[in-house]
């Protein structure tokens, strides 16, 4: 089973985490949401799938192209 990555697409603070591990996505399904610049930017997921792992947590900064989850 191929490994997939969701990565952030900007820097800025995990504002909240909308999935956990074992869930089943879909794609365009909000995963996350950042904050940054005063501004909530969600982050969807670009494909359907099952989150196997989350590697972030609320509160947490994240640069660009960081991996927020993986997937299968």
């Amino acid at each position: 089973m191929e490994m997939k990555e969701i990565q952030a697409t900007m820097a800025g603070t995990v504002w909240k985490v909308e999935v956990g591990a074992g869930e089943e996505v879909s794609p365009g399904q909000t995963v996350l949401i950042l904050e940054s610049m005063k501004m909530e930017i969600p982050i969807e997921s670009p494909e359907a799938g099952k989150i196997i792992k989350v590697n972030v947590s609320s509160g947490d900064f994240v640069n660009e192209g960081d991996i927020l989850f993986i997937m299968e």
